[in-house]
């Protein structure tokens, strides 16, 4: 197994491992939209939505993949009100055939963010 690591992304506010790589498959842990230049939180909806996806997208990066290559998602976010507008952004990353999916409501968030997503990914 091999073990991802990327300053492009957040650092690990945890004991875990940005992602793991094991059998040509990238497990990634669960970004949140922390801006690693600042380690700030991105505002709003839409900033923090783009912010996860660009945390994801460095990570697979570093492992040598891209979002072309995930297989699986899961969202999970504050409000099922606002999945629509994250969907939405959701399908500006992510092209046909589409990833599979879950997305979830939960109570809370690390750093009470809007969402959060994992994913696994093939390696290219």
């Amino acid at each position: 197994m091999k073990v991802i690591s990327t300053d492009k992304a957040p650092a690990a506010i945890g004991p875990y491992s940005q992602a793991r790589v094991i059998n040509g498959l990238i497990f990634a842990s669960g970004q949140i939209p922390i801006v690693p230049e600042t380690g700030e939180l991105a505002v709003g909806l839409e900033g923090q939505a783009e912010q996860v996806f660009r945390n994801v997208a460095a990570i697979l990066e570093a492992a040598g993949s891209d979002m072309a290559h995930v297989v699986k998602t899961t969202l999970f976010i504050r409000h099922m009100d606002d999945f629509a507008a994250i969907n939405a952004i959701y399908a500006r990353h992510f092209s046909e055939p589409y990833p599979a999916r879950s997305c979830v409501e939960v109570a809370r968030l690390p750093k009470d963010v809007l969402l959060e997503c994992e994913v696994i990914a093939a390696e290219k």
